[in-house]
């Protein structure tokens, strides 16, 4: 994969560069995505598998251009929240409570989040803890709709 190419996947073009807050546009970039088109389960998944790996590597060739997990690198928050999304309404309501929770488990990140970003390096490491991320949140929302 070229370094541009690769440049402008992990950093998903000029999101990445937004002035403040790059990773919360690009989680917000995935869930206005999902919210507009509102692919079914099958669809989202085979979505989050591509994103994961073409992430993955890009996310490798773009740390060595600008330094490890930066800040620019942003293709694994839209990763994680594609995956926060899954099996759940794609409603205003479930939508907006899955941005926030994966924006807090991404940021807070509890032990599985942390340890999957301490124990995994290069670009998978990258991805992956986002995808941890994008687990917790789902299951919340999981829990949620199977108490109410």
């Amino acid at each position: 994969m070229s370094t541009r190419i690769s440049h402008a996947i992990a950093t998903l073009g000029f999101l990445g560069y937004a002035p403040a807050a790059p990773g919360t546009f690009g989680s917000v970039a995935a869930y206005l995505l999902v919210f507009i088109i509102q692919p079914g389960d099958v669809s989202l998944i085979m979505c989050f598998l591509l994103v994961l790996a073409a992430g993955a590597a890009a996310s490798h060739e773009a740390e060595k251009l600008l330094g490890r997990d930066s800040g620019h690198i942003i293709i694994d928050e839209f990763c994680g929240s594609l995956l926060s999304l899954l099996f759940v309404p794609r409603t205003p309501g479930f939508v907006l409570a899955a941005f926030v929770l994966f924006r807090a488990f991404d940021i807070i990140k509890p032990p599985p989040v942390r340890t999957v970003e301490k124990i995994v390096p290069g670009g998978a490491g990258i991805m992956l803890d986002d995808v941890a991320a994008g687990v917790c949140a789902n299951l919340c929302l999981q829990i949620w709709r199977w108490l109410f």
